[in-house]
């Protein structure tokens, strides 16, 4: 699922961090699976979840925040 900037920016801090654990988490998950050769239908997922990160990384700097 593709977040939207705007829907990043009614979050509040916590849930925004909360929201990049776990996404750093998924993407973790992704690059084993691919390590190993097994990633299969996920393969085009991995740079979404990073895409993900950068924009919630950037609406945290928007903020003021560093994570």
């Amino acid at each position: 699922m593709v977040l939207k900037g705007s829907s990043l920016r009614k979050m509040d801090d916590e849930e925004l961090m909360e929201k990049l654990r776990e996404l750093r988490r998924e993407l973790l998950r992704l690059r084993a699976l691919s390590k190993r050769g097994t990633i299969g239908k996920e393969a085009g997922l991995v740079k979404y979840v990073r895409r993900d990160i950068a924009r919630v990384l950037t609406v945290l700097r928007e903020r003021g925040m560093k994570p």
